[in-house]
């Protein structure tokens, strides 16, 4: 069972998304289990189970754990392909954020976009490198950091740009032969906290370096990919 994969197919996370499916991969992460198994957990007869559970294995979201002999019937046992889910952009195509059409480093909506761009990019990548049994190189950095004040996130947001900035005017080379382009995702945002209450964006995004300290501890991330050769 992979940890994460992410669902790229349409109908794949249409399917996903059916509360009663959902339930019963949340069921199959935890461990394999048979549709009479499952129907007592999530209220349904057996048959009803099966019908979801045929549905979810069609779209490669759960397999063939193993079969038993209950009495005259065989039970087959089924687990998910994955402890958890994550739906690629690519599954609504049409829409998907482009933050190429708006760029503004002080916006939440453009972090958004970078965001949705890297698990399309990342997901394409795992699903590439899967097919070409290859492994994949990348690298992310994940962190918190506590401001004393508005100043001190400034200045860090300051020395933050011009570091990240200096290392890749370093390594860069563009005429390098053989060369493989990364994309390098720099990103600071409010640590949001289970009681925090999450104020309208109006509030964070053109002000978000500068804004008085509304959330607890600014998160801080960092990652670096190869560049899907159809997104270069």
């Amino acid at each position: 069972m992979l940890d994460v994969t992410v669902i790229e197919d349409a109908e794949a996370a249409a399917v996903s998304l059916d509360p009663i499916r959902a339930r019963l991969l949340a069921e199959l992460a935890a461990g394999p289990a048979s549709a009479a198994m499952l129907a007592g957990k999530v209220g349904l007869p057996r048959q009803k189970v099966n019908y979801h559970l045929k549905a979810l294995e069609r779209h490669g979201l759960v397999e063939l754990a193993g079969e038993r002999r209950k009495g005259n019937v065989t039970e087959r046992l089924m687990r998910a392909t994955a402890a958890s889910y994550v739906i690629s952009p690519l599954a609504l195509a049409a829409v998907q954020p482009d933050p190429d059409r708006f760029r503004d480093q002080l916006s939440a909506r453009w972090l958004l976009a970078l965001g949705a761009r890297l698990v399309r990019d990342v997901g394409a990548l795992i699903t590439g490198a899967a097919k070409a049994r290859k492994r994949l190189a990348t690298y992310a950095l994940d962190g918190e950091v506590t401001f004393a004040s508005a100043a001190d996130r400034a200045a860090f947001i300051e020395e933050l740009t011009q570091g990240v900035g200096a290392l890749i005017r370093k390594y860069h080379d563009g005429n390098a032969e053989g060369g493989r382009d990364h994309r390098i995702v720099v990103a600071v945002h409010p640590t949001l906290k289970p009681e925090a209450t999450v104020k309208p964006e109006a509030t964070v995004e053109p002000a978000a370096i500068a804004a008085p300290e509304t959330v607890a501890a600014p998160e801080t991330a960092l990652a670096a990919a190869p560049t899907p050769p159809d997104q270069d």
